[in-house]
């Protein structure tokens, strides 16, 4: 909080300048300059104070997570409190036994997704994200963060807390406050010169791409027209050649100087980050300032220039604990250790302590321990135990379902596989007079139809992943799987869905097996 207020004040007088600032004419082009370099040197010294805050914490981890559990016991709302200014791990346990997060959800609302906490995004470990994330992203491409070298193209922001200062400041193009999509696309798609491109999601960005393939004579009109802003009608010109030669490369086509995709990684993105580095985003790297886990745990992204996907899972707020599962079965296989007790190569489940009910609830987010920052692990989330598929006890997991299918595409010919959802036919009543199966529903690009040979591939595809599944099909006992091909905007119109409904999922995450009413209404008028 007051690393917060300190940064408030440093630059409010930077947000008064800019909200004067009435045209953007070479007069003024030094304010620019005094706005960039001021706020960059303002938002260096704060990651730097995190830095060494997190280097710190790290470097003695299990007192680092003793007091982030006085914390959560002194913030305790709940009346079951027998710990008040106790902070032993073994009473701790004992008095608080572990609870699925399914359970969860039927004790507190009959069933359905439980609502978002309003905060999960605030706090001190979402600040800590953005303000390292930043400064990493900074360090490996310094030109990235030029004034008007990024543009952001939806509503929502890859950077997990708000700063309090206008992005204009770090350099960010956009129309100041829109929420219009189409506005944000306009603004960067009028900038030849980008070189970071930042969306929501990956899923989000996806969506962008394939908007702009089908829209994109209309925005090409809209450019040449000055509509908004100044007519350019070069690059209007420019745009329907980067669109004339397809899918593949278009962003550095549009964006020549572009070198990085920067969006929140979350469960369910896997496949549109592989869509977007083999099409639209091929030869750009991607980075993410943090993993957004179930109930607003968040791992750490320090090394922009690391493989995607490591994460550090930082000994702070909010109390983490892991559940060592078997391998194989990933089943409960021994009581939860701190992040110093982690070993690497193992798997664990991720325990989150909640301070308002004061519950140790197991998230569903399994990671695999791949090294370690000081005493912290460094980790690689592999899937959410939560969207396993199982209609006669076999459990396929998200990580073995999602292999197969990616192995039974790559033998579609010409296909990319843009994204999938399951369903279990007893859910949509779809197994009368036959087996009880799965119902998967995929969005490709390259295919347009699908033949009974190849929808056959992917269920063999999920006998050579899964022994039991291979069994139970060997039996008789589960029907093949159903594959169904629906178009790019299928999924959208379920996400919308999803992000109406009262109970909508947080992180934002996309859900692959549909298992609660308006995910599956709407995966039925989907496969219609």
């Amino acid at each position: 909080m007051v690393l917060f207020l300190l940064l408030f004040f440093l630059l409010l007088p930077l947000a008064v300048l800019w909200r004067r600032r009435l045209s953007q004419d070479a007069g003024l082009s030094w304010l620019v300059r005094l706005q960039h370099r001021v706020a960059w040197g303002a938002l260096c010294w704060a990651a730097a104070w995190q830095r060494k805050s997190l280097a710190q914490s790290t470097l003695h981890a299990g007192q680092s997570q003793q007091r982030a559990l006085r914390r959560c016991l002194q913030g305790a709302q709940s009346p079951r409190c027998p710990l008040r200014g106790s902070t032993d791990i073994g009473i701790f346990r004992n008095h608080l036994p572990l609870t699925k997060a399914s359970q969860l959800q039927e004790e507190e609302s009959g069933g359905q997704l439980l609502p978002p906490t309003s905060n999960q995004y605030r706090g001190e470990a979402s600040l800590q994200a953005t303000l390292l994330g930043l400064a990493a992203l900074k360090k490996t491409y310094p030109e990235v963060l030029a004034p008007e070298g990024t543009a952001r193209v939806t509503p929502s922001s890859p950077w997990p807390y708000p700063l309090p200062w206008p992005w204009h400041a770090l350099g960010q193009l956009g129309p100041a406050g829109t929420k219009d999509p189409r506005a944000l696309l306009l603004e960067a798609l009028r900038s030849p010169g980008l070189r970071a491109l930042e969306a929501g999601t990956a899923v989000e960005l996806l969506d962008v791409f394939l908007g702009l393939e089908a829209d994109g004579e209309e925005l090409a009109e809209a450019i040449a027209a000055g509509n908004p802003g100044a007519s350019l009608p070069r690059r209007a010109a420019e745009l329907r050649e980067a669109l004339e030669q397809g899918p593949r490369g278009l962003a550095l086509r549009l964006w020549p100087k572009l070198q990085v995709v920067v969006t929140l990684d979350a469960g369910g993105q896997a496949e549109a980050v592989a869509a977007l580095r083999a099409l639209w985003c091929q030869g750009l790297a991607f980075f993410s300032p943090a993993y957004a886990a179930s109930g607003g745990a968040l791992g750490l992204s320090l090394w922009p220039e690391q493989p995607h996907g490591l994460y550090l899972l930082p000994p702070g707020g909010p109390f983490i604990e892991l559940l060592p599962l078997k391998e194989g079965t990933r089943e409960e296989a021994a009581p939860t250790v701190l992040l110093a007790e982690a070993q690497k190569g193992k798997e664990y489940e991720l325990v989150l302590t909640d301070h308002t009910s004061l519950t140790r609830c197991r998230l569903g987010d399994v990671v695999q321990v791949v090294g370690a920052y000081n005493q912290c692990p460094v980790v690689r989330f592999i899937c959410r135990l939560g969207q396993t598929l199982s209609v006669r006890g076999e459990d396929t997991g998200e990580d073995v379902f999602s292999e197969a299918l990616g192995q039974a595409v790559g033998q579609w010919p010409g296909a990319r596989l843009l994204d999938h959802g399951c369903v279990e036919s007893s859910i949509l009543d779809s197994s009368e007079g036959s087996a009880p199966h799965y119902e998967v529903f995929v969005a490709l690009k390259g295919l347009r139809n699908l033949s009974e040979e190849n929808r056959d591939k992917l269920d063999h595809c999920l006998q050579e992943a899964s022994a039991r599944y291979k069994s139970l099909r060997f039996r008789g006992s589960v029907g093949p799987a159903q594959v169904h091909l629906v178009g790019w905007g299928a999924f959208r119109e379920l996400r919308a869905a999803l992000a109406a409904c009262p109970s909508a999922p947080f992180p934002p995450e996309m859900p692959r097996v549909l298992k609660h009413s308006p995910c599956t209404r709407q995966a039925g008028s989907v496969g219609s």
